[in-house]
């Protein structure tokens, strides 16, 4: 499969900042169970994955490896974006003994969450194919991983909704109560932030209509049927694109998909993942 135009990984900073975090809270004062190893021992190592996946994260997992031996060697056998059978061979290690067993069980976590991630996100976008619609993540990542889950998204051929509260404005229900209004609400927010892109949760055809009047960005039906999710696209006409959140899961995106809305976001994608399985073994040289 392609990867979507915008597959660039994070920076070598923020990956960095990743695995010194994993690593300070598995490493702690140090590997006890490495020393049983010889201390000047060398070694390779092949990685499998045996689940049918679509591979994300091989920066972090480099990363990992490189953070205890800089000369190790890793050979990918694929790319992030590639999809993979089961009992794939996937990348082959060689370096320092040590340093391979210590360095692993962080690289593997790293590999295998945005590897599920990626898997989780193109099963979602093969059940829109066919139609106009982007699939979009969501905030509902684990905490500290948010740019790594989003690149995985990426990988899988989805879409990044925002990255943060810092980069688009979405206003809710709670924001519409605060502000007395979807027209105050937008109002206060064109005024505060010109330049960001301005999105309303609605909950019913009446809010549509508020929000299409207030000129935002876009409008995200949250909760709608399938029937409302047909009505709103037939009245908003194109003037704004729609969003459809809530309810979302594989046997009802291609449903939602195909009532013309443009974007479907899902929460599942960052969220519901299930690790892929993959194997490290090692032989000494």
């Amino acid at each position: 499969m392609s990867p979507p135009p915008s597959f660039a990984a994070p920076d070598a900073a923020q990956i960095a900042v990743d695995i010194e975090r994993a690593l300070a809270e598995d490493l702690g004062q140090g590997d006890a169970t490495a020393g049983l190893l010889p201390i000047d021992a060398q070694a390779h190592a092949e990685l499998t994955c045996r689940d049918a996946a679509v591979i994300a994260g091989t920066a972090w997992f480099d990363a990992c490896f490189r953070w205890f031996d800089p000369a190790v060697r890793i050979d990918w056998q694929v790319r992030d974006g590639d999809r993979v059978a089961p009992g794939s061979v996937i990348c082959r290690l060689s370096g320092h003994a040590r340093s391979l067993v210590t360095a692993e069980r962080s690289a593997l976590n790293f590999l295998q969450l945005l590897s599920a991630t990626a898997t989780t996100t193109a099963d979602y976008v093969a059940a829109v194919a066919g139609t106009a619609v982007r699939v979009l993540d969501t905030r509902k990542t684990i905490p500290g991983l948010r740019l790594a889950q989003k690149y995985a998204v990426r990988c899988g051929g989805g879409h990044n909704q925002r990255m943060g509260l810092y980069d688009a404005i979405l206003i809710k229900e709670n924001h519409i109560i605060a502000a007395g209004s979807i027209a105050a609400a937008v109002q206060a927010a064109r005024r505060l932030h010109p330049d960001l892109l301005i999105e309303v949760e609605v909950e019913s055809l009446d809010e549509l209509e508020q929000a299409l009047q207030a000129g935002v960005d876009r409008i995200m039906l949250d909760n709608f049927e399938l029937a409302q999710m047909r009505e709103a696209v037939q009245h908003a006409a194109g003037r704004v694109p729609l969003e459809v959140s809530g309810n979302v899961g594989l046997r009802t995106i291609g449903e939602y998909a195909r009532t013309g809305v443009d974007f479907i976001s899902v929460g599942a994608l960052t969220k519901h993942v299930h690790a892929i399985d993959l194997s490290l073994r090692l032989q000494l040289d």
